[in-house]
């Protein structure tokens, strides 16, 4: 796939406020501070179209990017950032879960994980509440450039081993760096994939 325009449409605080032309959906969702806004950003070849900081929870709302005209990136808040009331939900925003449960146009959930990480327990316990509510999701695992490959094979191994073990089948995952670029052809294939087996015509609703 090439991206020949990304532009940015709108920041939403919650499900009713989504665009309502019903464009197929990729949403991006990682803890805090895992280089979500880079990793959004090196996929298109915009440096600034998500604003990246050192200051973890930067992105408090949903923010959604038409891409090439007819499909959305969304770039959901860190799942370390809000702070609601302990429920069956997790602890994430409130909003993101309702946008994950009810979103209709929302073709793929790509979970971003540090490689550098031992499995996190907030990692974790976001994929268990993917899982309990039956919502099929793609890892991404961050930051490959900051150590080797053999590193980055061997905490994947890790991860598979410690969370994904008894899912079946276990979810499709991607290597990738934001400085480098490594895993941008493999992800944008794979979304040219979903595309292709999920067509949407613009014009409709959400």
């Amino acid at each position: 796939m090439k991206i020949q325009s990304a532009v940015f449409e709108v920041s939403s605080p919650s499900l009713d406020l989504c665009p309502r032309l019903a464009l197929p959906e990729f949403a991006f969702i990682g803890r805090s501070n895992v280089g979500k806004s880079s990793l959004i950003n090196m996929l298109t070849e915009k440096q600034t179209l998500a604003k990246v900081s050192d200051r973890p929870g930067k992105t408090r709302l949903m923010n959604f990017f038409t891409i090439n005209r007819n499909w959305r990136l969304v770039d959901l808040p860190g799942y370390g950032y809000a702070h609601v009331a302990k429920t069956d939900r997790a602890d994430f925003n409130e909003a993101v879960a309702d946008y994950l449960v009810g979103r209709e146009n929302l073709v793929c959930i790509f979970v971003l994980i540090d490689s550098r990480l031992e499995p996190q327990a907030i990692d974790v316990d976001f994929i268990g509440w993917l899982v309990d509510n039956e919502i099929p999701f793609v890892l991404i695992f961050t930051k490959t450039d900051k150590q080797s490959r053999s590193q980055t094979q061997s905490s994947i191994g890790r991860f598979k081993q410690a969370v994904l073990a008894e899912l079946e089948p276990p979810p499709p995952i991607f290597a990738s760096s934001a400085k480098t670029k490594a895993g941008r052809t493999d992800i944008l294939n794979f979304i040219t994939e979903q595309l292709d087996e999920n067509p949407q015509q613009p014009g409709g609703s959400a």
